[in-house]
């Protein structure tokens, strides 16, 4: 059981979530594995908090900025110990709060190498992290949709192939936690997705086509977003 790292070429839409050696797994014998998942309103933005219930260790995904005094809190109160700070990507629509839980925690920043962010951690294909039956999708693959691909080196065809050929061939009862939602949900699962989404269900070239006709706005912190999400692991406050 695992949450499995998913490849980097689209970089605003493939999550990137792994972990190097020494974080505590909640697989083991014995072990509980605690989940939080917070939200974030003027983004949408899930942030997961995963921990080995029985040691404490825990790493975040995806932190946003202006909420961190929020994970920091529930850290303290739930008598967590954050090793890792990992992002999916390299956000658009808020500034990470990995760099600031760097520099209250010392807890170790993590981005893929991909994405061109600094981080402790650049992580690479096929990367996992032991810590249960999940999937955390990033921007990748939301509930009944998809992340867009019109920017930061966004390809539809490489975001079909890799939903299909990476999430949609875990077990269909794998849960699956989303980088963001605009509709209410909170979690799916791989089996559901691949029957229900209206953009996944569709044919590579269909999919292409249909990327290519969304017209979306710009992200409205996206100038503000990208050049401080590159520097994820060691950014400033703005």
């Amino acid at each position: 059981m695992f949450l499995r790292r998913l490849p980097a070429a689209a970089i605003a839409t493939i999550a990137t979530v792994a972990t190097p050696r020494g974080l505590a797994t909640a697989g083991g014998e014995g072990r509980q594995l605690l989940l939080r998942q917070l939200f974030e309103a003027s983004s949408c933005t899930y942030t997961y908090l995963l921990a080995d219930a029985r040691s404490g260790d825990a790493v975040i995904i995806d932190p946003v900025l202006e909420t961190v005094p929020r994970d920091l809190r529930l850290l303290r109160e739930l008598g967590l110990t954050l090793r890792y700070a990992a992002n999916t990507h390299c956000h658009a629509d808020h500034v990470t709060g990995s760099g600031a839980l760097r520099r209250a925690l010392g807890c170790v920043s993590a981005a893929s190498r991909a994405s061109g962010a600094c981080a402790d951690l650049r992580l690479g294909e096929g990367d996992e992290l032991r810590f249960g039956d999940m999937a955390f999708t990033g921007d990748a693959l939301l509930i009944r949709g998809c992340g867009r691909t019109d920017f930061q080196q966004g390809c539809a065809r490489t975001l079909h192939r890799s939903v299909h050929e990476r999430i949609f061939t875990l077990p269909e009862s794998c849960r699956v936690y989303p980088g963001h939602d605009y509709a209410g949900h909170t979690v799916s699962t791989v089996g559901e997705e691949r029957r229900h989404n209206p953009r996944l269900t569709l044919g590579a070239d269909d999919f292409v086509a249909l990327m290519e006709r969304l017209e979306l706005p710009r992200p409205r912190l996206m100038d503000i977003a990208i050049p401080a999400n590159l520097r994820c692991g060691i950014q400033d406050e703005p």
